[in-house]
Formats: structure tokens, C-alpha cells, sequence
């Protein structure tokens, strides 16, 4: 492990030169992969820097056990010390794990109302807003593609776009179903219902990594629907995509523009169709593993929110919260911390 760190923090030197060269920036191609590549590397870089000063400082520590006069002293801080050195050890390590190289991209949120009628439309618009409060507090930008609501304010679906650091890697394990227990707004009776709602998170990828056939779309227009005044309702600028060997189908109306809703659709399209793809793959190559712990798939409850006893609970690890108000004001950071260190345990 400490060769591999040394090697890094050489190659950050390295690519730091490379930066402070202005003959650099004569390639845009590669001050944008210097520029990523010192991202990615100055972090692990400052906690190796911060290991090797805690390792100094307990050998320091340790060599003054033998000192009469300092022995006392030294034991003291021997065992806050050694903590701090096993804890940026460990640090480290995570940061060493391989990457998904899908950590980095932007992401599709989509949000479908399942079963529980008006109640699982209005639980999908509370998840929205939940997801977009979090947007907010982690700097990201949500741009909505399109959204069908409901008359009492539900949302039946709703896809939106999230750009920011680390969108992907905080967001890709809410896909699946989630389920709420509370008294709906429509029950007179004050009984407790279930409902549920299908979270799906794509990342957004690149054309040059996955290629659409143009043979294979079908794209069609058609006069948006909602807000927007004249202009929305007068054109036909929504566009509706659909993918013949799959019949998977993509409507984006969110912008004025026929051809950025184009765009937009495509874009979609080809995030759905990369993941299954990759979906496909791995159940190929772990299809033995999922048999035994579950597919994981979006089929599946992965966490509950009862509105009664005001938790939380992700089944997928077994973690409960009473701070039930607090996550759906977009507080979702203990969640996913949580989520993102069972995931990279798992990896191991």
C-alpha cells in the first residue's frame, strides 16, 4: 500500500508540473484529463501526507516510553495517537478501492407512483421534494425533463436531471421501491396505509460510450401539455422517442426548443439503455451471489418510512433512524454515508 502511495503522490507532482506549463493548455483534451486526474489524486494525496505525520508522531511517542521523565506524558497520548493513525490508515485504504467508473457522472432521477393510488402520488412528490432539498444542501443543479401530476398535487411520474460532484456515487443506491405507512390526506377513517413509489437513478452518459442506431428510434413530436403560456401549448416542440427493439419510450417537454428536447430525450434513452445493459451483465457474471442475498433490483422494497413511529429504515442494511421529518427535508446525508461504506465493504 505505501509503494502505490508514494507512486501517487510522485504522478500528483508530476501532473502539477504538466498544469504550471503554459504550453499545457495548448491541448484542451489534456488540461481536462490533468485536471481530473489532480482531482482524483489530491485527496488520497493530503490523507497520505496526514498518515505519514501521524506515523512520525506516534514513533515519537513510543521512543519516549523509555524516558523516565517522559513516560507519563507519553502514555497519555500514546492511545488518542495511535486511534488517529488506524483511522487515517483506514482512510486510505477506502481510498485505494477501484472506483465505479460511473462515480463521476451526472445523473436521471425518475420517481413513478406504485401501488396506493392518490396516496403513493403524493408520497412520489414528497420524494421529490426530498431529493431536491438534498440537491440544494450538496450544491448540485436539478433541471426537470418532464413530469405528469395529479389533481389533488401527487406526481404520477417525474424524471429530472442532477449535475454535480459526486451526484452518481451519493444517489445510485436509491433506485428500488419505497414504501410509506402514514394516514392518507384522502382517509377519513384515520387507518394507516401502505403505499409505495419507484425510485430509478441512471447515470448520464456520454455518446461517444454508448452509441444509439438511428435505425432503431422512432421519434415523434407533439404540443407539450402544463404550464408555460401560449408558446407551450402552440408548437409541437415535445418530443417523444421510442426505442424499436426494446419499445422503450422517452418523452422530454421541458424546454422550448424542439431540438434541446431532442437532445434531452436521447440523452435519457441512452442512459436507460446503458444500464440495462450493464444491469444485464451483471447478473450474468454474479448470478450465483444475487440467488442468495436478492437481485437488488428495483422490484424490491428497499426502505420504509413510517410516518406513526417517525423513522426510517433501509433494509439493505438494516440501519433505522428516528429522523423521519429531517430526511424528507433532504437530510440525507447519514443515509448515505452509510450506504456508500456498506457498498465499498462489500467490494472487499
Amino acid at each position: 500500500m505505501l509503494d502505490r502511495l508514494k507512486q501517487s503522490a510522485l504522478r500528483l507532482e508530476e501532473v502539477e508540473t504538466q498544469l504550471a506549463q503554459p504550453e499545457t493548455y495548448d491541448d484542451p483534451t489534456l488540461v481536462a484529463r490533468l485536471n481530473q486526474e489532480q482531482k482524483e489524486l489530491t485527496p488520497l494525496v493530503e490523507a497520505f501526507h496526514q498518515y505519514e505525520k501521524a506515523r512520525r508522531d506516534l514513533e515519537g511517542l513510543e521512543a519516549l516510553l523509555s524516558d523516565p521523565e517522559c513516560r507519563a506524558l507519553a502514555q497519555a497520548e500514546l492511545a488518542p495517537a495511535k486511534a488517529a493513525a488506524e483511522a487515517l490508515e483506514e482512510k486510505l485504504r477506502c481510498l485505494l478501492r477501484p472506483r465505479d467508473p460511473m462515480e463521476g457522472k451526472d445523473v436521471f432521477l425518475e420517481i413513478r407512483a406504485g401501488v396506493g393510488g392518490e396516496e403513493a402520488a403524493l408520497f412520489a412528490a414528497d420524494l421529490y421534494r426530498m431529493y431536491a432539498m438534498y440537491s440544494e444542501k450538496q450544491g448540485w443543479r436539478l433541471e426537470l425533463v418532464s413530469v405528469s401530476h395529479t389533481e389533488l398535487g401527487g406526481i404520477k411520474e417525474l424524471s429530472c436531471q442532477i449535475s454535480g460532484e459526486s451526484a452518481y456515487l451519493c444517489l445510485c443506491q436509491e433506485s428500488g421501491v419505497h414504501r410509506v405507512q402514514r394516514v392518507p390526506e384522502t382517509e377519513s377513517g384515520g387507518r394507516i396505509h401502505t403505499s409505495t413509489c419507484t425510485v430509478a437513478v441512471l447515470p448520464k452518459v456520454e455518446e461517444v460510450a454508448f452509441q444509439l442506431d438511428p435505425a432503431q428510434l422512432r421519434i415523434d413530436t407533439f404540443r407539450a401539455s402544463g404550464a408555460g403560456g401560449q408558446h407551450i401549448n402552440k408548437t409541437e416542440s415535445a418530443i417523444r422517442v421510442t426505442h424499436l427493439p426494446t419499445g422503450m419510450v422517452v418523452e422530454c417537454q421541458d424546454q422550448r426548443s424542439q431540438y434541446k428536447n431532442k437532445d434531452r430525450a436521447l440523452s435519457i434513452l441512452r442512459a436507460r439503455l446503458y444500464e440495462r445493459a450493464r444491469q444485464e451483465q451483471e447478473q450474468a457474471v454474479a448470478g450465483q451471489r444475487r440467488s442468495q442475498v436478492g437481485t437488488g433490483m428495483r422490484n424490491e422494497r428497499i426502505r420504509t418510512y413510517n410516518f406513526p413511529q417517525g423513522r426510517v429504515t433501509d433494509h439493505r442494511i438494516g440501519l433505522t433512524l428516528y429522523k423521519l421529518d429531517g430526511i424528507l427535508n433532504g437530510e440525507l446525508g447519514e443515509l448515505v454515508d452509510a450506504l456508500i461504506l456498506a457498498r465499498q465493504t462489500e467490494k472487499e
